[in-house]
């Protein structure tokens, strides 16, 4: 990143405000008005910056504004020192969120260098984890994906011995690339690359954990329009908990990236996104459709007040099959599904995030495609099979560096078990409770307890626990 950036000014007004400790009493009221006539100072540059990037929009300008306005609140206090700690505390409070937000949509920050007439910018995260992990219903393998995180279809049911493995890796790290290029007459040309190491091969655990990267998301927008791989226009990013797991509620929530065409105006969005239908086999078993050719169609709504924000979702899908997967005639049918989702602000700085979703043949949108689309008749017709989730998660500070995320997560199938056998997924549920603390704004040191289940049709079940320990710090 490049040294005068608005990430560069906001670490500094961070570092900053984790010098205005409380003072004592007496003579301190000087001491307390220099540290904030820095802060004041460096908000005042923070927003100059800010002004002049043509780009910068009304959102990070308000959170700027929130401290501001804290840092001025603060000031009229500063004569009565029994009340100025509190207040400076408040201060560092109001700072931590806007750091949590900031980077939440840290794509869209930096001034980073220029070549020509783009600007090229660069983040992402470094991110340690250590695992864990007990299995009630038999062994995960050491290659599987499910020793780094929470997949529920994965869950090993109706085994014996259960398993217990500890796992250390390295895997979450990521990092972007943006660019923003000048094309004048009031045009915004931009993109975005995102690559990880998750889900892919490597390296073994014996020798050199080596993984190779993948890519996360990729796309251009020009002015409302997006063309590539993002997140699903059904999916609701900034409800998601905090969690030291990927993704913490993995049973209750939608969750797809893919490529597809969005446009957006204010709240509204529109898309139409990359088809592929999963289907259960008579033997209970999972195929791909082969057989898409009408795109998902997502039509979405942002409603967003001081008290928070919430979003729904509709999507609409065409679910097909080859003739050839099952050597019946080829078949479509409708597939639909609704999600309502959103964050609610709680006191000064607490948050319940939520999710609850329903539909028919949208299996492969929800808890990493737990269960399928559609299963198939004998005559070769699809089914859609419809699923029930949710999730609901309440986030406390204890102090301003430290903070506490509790959740829970239900997922719910309706199989046509006479189509699909008894032996596929019924439920699944989940919860966490965790702790992070940051010592500094870009770190997170945190520990967090997970528990989670499956059951089948049939009554079969198994759980799995663990505990995990991350390291974290974002740039």
């Amino acid at each position: 990143m490049a040294k005068h950036n608005k990430r560069t000014a906001l670490f500094g007004l961070l570092l900053a405000a984790s010098c205005l400790t409380p003072a004592p009493a007496i003579a301190q009221e000087t001491s307390i008005e220099e540290r904030l006539d820095r802060l004041e100072s460096l908000v005042e540059t923070l927003i100059t910056r800010m002004d002049q990037k043509e780009q910068q929009g009304e959102q990070d300008r308000a959170m700027v504004a929130e401290v501001k306005q804290a840092v001025e609140e603060t000031r009229e206090l500063a004569e009565r020192s029994e009340q100025a700690a509190q207040k400076v505390e408040d201060v560092e409070l109001s700072i931590v969120e806007v750091n949590d937000k900031l980077i939440a949509n840290r794509d869209v920050l930096g001034d980073g260098f220029k070549v020509g007439n783009t600007s090229i910018t660069y983040g992402g995260y470094v991110k340690m984890d250590a695992i864990s992990e007990r299995t009630s219903g038999g062994v995960v393998d050491s290659s599987s994906i499910a020793r780094d995180f929470l997949i529920p279809g994965l869950i090993p049911v109706g085994g014996d011995p259960s398993g217990f493995d500890t796992d250390f890796n390295i895997r979450q790290t990521r990092f972007f690339f943006k660019t923003a290029t000048d094309v004048g007459d009031d045009h915004t040309l931009s993109s975005v690359i995102e690559l990880d190491f998750m889900v892919t091969a490597g390296g073994n655990e014996r020798i050199s954990n080596s993984f190779i990267p993948r890519v996360r998301q990729a796309y251009l927008t020009y002015d409302n329009w997006l063309f590539g791989q993002t997140w699903s226009t059904f999916q609701d990013v900034g409800a998601l908990p905090e969690t030291l797991d990927f993704i913490g509620v993995t049973p209750g929530t939608v969750f797809d990236r893919q490529p597809l065409i969005r446009y957006t105006n204010g709240g509204l969005q529109v898309a139409v996104e990359q088809p592929e239908t999963t289907v259960t086999t008579p033997t209970g078993a999972r195929v791909i459709g082969n057989n898409d050719n009408i795109p998902d169609v997502v039509l979405r709504y942002n409603y967003s007040r001081d008290w928070g924000r919430i979003t729904l979702a509709g999507i609409g899908r065409s679910l097909s099959v080859d003739e050839n997967v099952f050597n019946l005639e080829s078949d479509s049918a409708f597939g639909y599904g609704i999600s309502l989702s959103g964050k609610i602000n709680v006191g000064e700085r607490d948050d319940i995030r939520f999710m609850a979703s329903a539909g028919d043949g949208i299996g492969r949108y929800v808890g990493l495609n737990l269960v399928n689309d559609a299963a198939v008749r004998p005559d070769g017709s699809l089914d859609p099979i419809a699923t029930y989730s949710g999730f609901l998660a309440y986030r406390h500070f204890w102090s301003p560096k430290l903070r506490t995320t509790i959740a829970g997560s239900y997922f719910k199938a309706d199989n046509p078990i006479g189509l699909t056998t008894d032996g596929v997924t019924d439920q699944s549920t989940n919860g966490f409770i965790n702790l992070v603390y940051s010592p500094v704004p870009p770190l997170n040191l945190g520990i967090e307890y997970l528990y989670a289940d499956r059951e089948l049709e049939n009554g079969m079940s198994g759980n799995l626990q663990k505990i995990q320990v991350s390291a974290q710090y974002s740039f």
